[in-house]
C-alpha cells in the first residue's frame, strides 16, 4: 500500500497551495500540512519550503514526486490484477464527469453497476473536465468522462492518465419549429449567415468551440445573447430569440418548439469525450465493465439524439 501522505504530497505538487490539496483531497487545512510535515520527518529530507505565506516544493520533492509516477501506476496495476484474479470489488466507486455526460452516461452507468456489484457504493460528481482530471488523480474518483481539447481537459499530456475514446460529439444547430430550415435534414454554417446567435461567455470552451467554427467557414456570427446553461438555450430559440448549437449528447427531449438539426461541411464542430482512468488501473474488473457499458452507450447516444427530434 502506498503511503497516503506520499499521495498528498502528489496532489499539493499538482494544485500548489494547501488550501486546494485540502479541497481536493478531502482533508482538512490543517491536516495536510500534518501529512507533508509527517512524510519529510519520516524522510528526513527537506520536502517543502515556506516562501512568504505559501509554501513550495524544494528540488528534492520535486524529484521525489516525479520518481513516484511509476510506482504508483504499478501498484495500480497490482491491486487491479489482484481484484481481477480473487474477484473482489471496492468498497466505493466514484465516477466523474461534465454535465451532460453526467446525465447522459454516468447515472445509467451508476444505476448498472448499482445493480450487478450491490456490495460498492458508487459515486457520482458533476464537474469540468479539468476538476475532474484533478479529482481522478487525487483519487477521489476512479473513473472521468471528459471533453479532450487542450481547452477542457488535455488528456493526452498527462502520463498518469490513461484514456479510452467513447465518441466524436457534433454539435448540431437548434432551430424553432417555424425557421425555414427545421425540416432540413442537415444545414451548412454559410445557410445561417445573418442569423441572432445564442452562446456561453468569451473565455469558456465552448464558445471556444463556437468561435472556431464559424472562423473556418470565413463568417463572423451575431450573437446576441449569452447564457452558460442548455435549458436556457433552449428556452431563447423556442421563443425565436436566435439559433444555437447544441452538443448531440445533450438532450432535448420534452422541450418545446424546438428542433436539431445536423450540420454539413468541413466547418462541423465536433468534441472529442474520452474517458479517463488513472494509469495502472485499467485492468480491474469494476473499471473494464465501466468503460465497456461507456462505450456501448456511447455508440448508441448520437442516432438516439436524432431521434428525439418532433
Amino acid at each position: 500500500m502506498i503511503d497516503r501522505r506520499l499521495l498528498t504530497l502528489r496532489t499539493f505538487a499538482s494544485c500548489g497551495s494547501i488550501a486546494a490539496t485540502a479541497e481536493l483531497t478531502g482533508y482538512s487545512p490543517s491536516a495536510v500540512s500534518a501529512q507533508l510535515r509527517e512524510l519529510q520527518q519520516s524522510l528526513g529530507m527537506r520536502l517543502l519550503l515556506k516562501e512568504g505565506r505559501g509554501l513550495h516544493l524544494t528540488a528534492t520533492g520535486r524529484y521525489l514526486v516525479e520518481q513516484t509516477d511509476g510506482l504508483v501506476e504499478e501498484w495500480g496495476r497490482i491491486t487491479s490484477a489482484m481484484a481481477s484474479a480473487t474477484g473482489s470489488t471496492p468498497v466505493e466507486f466514484g465516477l466523474g464527469g461534465f454535465s451532460t455526460a453526467a446525465s447522459s452516461l454516468l447515472v445509467p452507468l451508476a444505476a448498472d453497476l448499482r445493480a450487478s456489484q450491490p456490495t460498492v457504493t458508487v459515486r457520482v460528481v458533476e464537474a469540468s473536465p479539468s476538476r475532474c482530471l484533478d479529482l481522478l488523480l487525487a483519487e477521489r474518483i476512479d473513473l472521468a468522462v471528459v471533453v479532450a481539447t487542450e481547452a477542457e481537459a488535455h488528456v493526452g499530456a498527462d502520463s498518469r492518465v490513461e484514456e479510452t475514446p467513447l465518441l466524436d460529439d457534433p454539435l448540431d444547430v437548434m432551430l424553432p419549429l417555424d425557421h425555414r430550415l427545421a425540416d432540413s435534414s442537415s444545414v451548412s454554417l454559410h445557410e445561417l449567415v445573418g442569423e441572432v446567435w445564442i452562446t456561453d461567455a468569451p473565455g469558456t470552451a465552448y464558445r471556444a468551440l463556437f468561435s472556431a467554427a464559424f472562423t473556418a467557414a470565413g463568417m463572423n456570427p451575431h450573437v446576441q445573447h449569452e447564457v452558460t446553461e442548455w435549458e436556457t438555450t433552449t428556452a431563447l430559440v423556442g421563443a425565436g430569440m436566435g439559433l444555437g448549437l447544441v452538443p448531440r449528447l445533450a438532450s432535448l427531449a420534452g422541450s418545446e418548439n424546438v428542433r436539431r438539426v445536423p450540420i454539413s461541411g468541413p466547418a462541423r464542430p465536433t468534441r472529442r469525450i474520452v474517458a479517463a482512468v488513472r494509469r495502472g488501473t485499467a485492468g480491474a474488473p469494476i473499471v473494464d465493465a465501466s468503460l465497456a457499458h461507456l462505450q456501448d452507450a456511447a455508440r448508441r447516444l448520437l442516432s438516439d439524439r436524432l431521434a428525439e427530434n418532433p
